[in-house]
């Protein structure tokens, strides 16, 4: 027999609706303010930069490639820890913290995905040449987007790597605020290597960066992790679930 709906279900209900109209005014915000950022970038930023990265030879000094390895790292773990979190669930709902390991993995593939589609709406040449002989600044002078074009050469925006560190950051930046330097530090510690290793454009990795956050935000606001308290406490119990 299910649970009546009590007050506090109806406030709670009326609670999360205003949260999200909230994230989606934000959200527009955030993607017009990119788009300005980005817009700025590849009109006086991106091409400068790239050269003078290129000049003083900062690719060669390794801690710098050390640096973009942790999303790749975090993207790994992502099976592991649903996997777990799946085996977890069977013995009773999730603690907060487990929730919040569940937002952050859906907020990183969510991301990735975001990024993949992107790419080939917008089609941008690298700034380097790194896969299979790909079309560069660098290289050729190839600049520019390209939209809907098919290929590892047009992938180049937005950045994958900032906007899977950045949906995992925003997730834990919410759930968490006294580790906000950390989200910080490590957000920007990939960043400047995809920068300074002239892996990505600076626009391509401002356009990373907000992917990640909106998704890490919307999946920390769906499954109502950034608070102690949640009304995901009162969700229906598994079959033979006690308590």
């Amino acid at each position: 027999m299910e649970r009546p709906v009590t007050f506090l279900d109806k406030e709670n209900m009326v609670k999360s609706g205003s949260n999200f109209r909230k994230l989606l005014r934000n959200g527009l915000a955030a993607l017009l303010l990119c788009a300005v950022l980005v817009l700025l970038c590849a009109l006086f930023v991106d091409r400068p930069v790239a050269y003078s990265v290129h000049d003083q030879r900062f690719a060669d000094h390794l801690i710098l490639k050390w640096l973009t390895y942790p999303p790749d790292i975090l993207q790994a773990c992502v099976p592991v820890v649903l996997a777990a979190l799946l085996v977890r669930r069977v013995r009773g709902p999730l603690r907060r913290w487990e929730r919040v390991a569940l937002a952050a993995c859906l907020g990183l593939i969510l991301a990735e995905q975001c990024k993949i589609i992107l790419a080939y709406a917008f089609g941008r040449y690298w700034p380097e040449t790194w896969i299979n002989d790909n079309p560069s600044l660098i290289r050729q002078g190839a600049y520019g987007f390209h939209p809907f074009r098919i290929g590892a050469a047009y992938a180049s925006f937005p950045s994958g790597h900032t906007a899977r560190t950045l949906a995992v950051a925003s997730v834990i930046w919410t759930a968490y605020p006294r580790w906000r330097w950390a989200c910080i530090l490590i957000s920007m510690a990939v960043a400047s290597g995809l920068v300074l290793m002239d892996y990505h454009f600076v626009g391509d990795v401002i356009a990373g960066g907000f992917v990640g956050a909106i998704t890490g935000t919307s999946m920390i606001l769906c499954l109502d992790t950034w608070k102690e308290k949640s009304c995901m406490q009162s969700v229906p119990k598994l079959p033979g679930e006690k308590g």
